[in-house]
């Protein structure tokens, strides 16, 4: 069995990820974060916003995802995300920002506000802010 899959992750922007061999994988599954190593199982899943960690060369990366899809095959896997950002590339002062409008328009009790777009918003945002702080 192979020690490594190749890993890549696109957005509509931009290929944050190109041919790495990763050695293993932590992705924001929509019902849970699924754990990848060489061999897996094929599957396709729905994304969720939240950290996707990799290892490669015996280094951890951790990347801030929202949405999309990935493809896990037995030697690729690969992320089809709405948006993704390396730690160095969040705006923190804006993540900040959307967090606290999220957690005021949690907070309201206003018929105008969408409660899951809101709660969705919080999640990214927290998720920005701590992927940032693992520079």
């Amino acid at each position: 069995m192979p020690d490594t899959f190749q890993l890549e992750i696109v957005t509509p922007a931009k290929q944050v990820v190109k041919g790495v061999a990763a050695e293993e994988a932590q992705i924001p599954g929509l019902d849970g974060y699924l754990g990848i190593l060489p061999g897996h199982a094929p599957l396709i899943t729905e994304l969720k916003s939240g950290e996707l960690t990799y290892r490669a060369s015996g280094a951890t990366k951790t990347l801030s995802v929202a949405w999309g899809f990935a493809e896990v095959l037995p030697d690729k896997v690969t992320i089809l995300a709405e948006t993704c950002e390396r730690p160095e590339e969040i705006d923190v002062a804006r993540a900040q920002k959307a967090k606290a409008r999220a957690e005021d328009r949690l907070k309201s009790n206003s018929s105008d506000v969408d409660y899951a777009r809101a709660e969705d918003a919080l999640q990214r945002a927290e998720t920005r802010i701590k992927v940032a702080s693992e520079k």
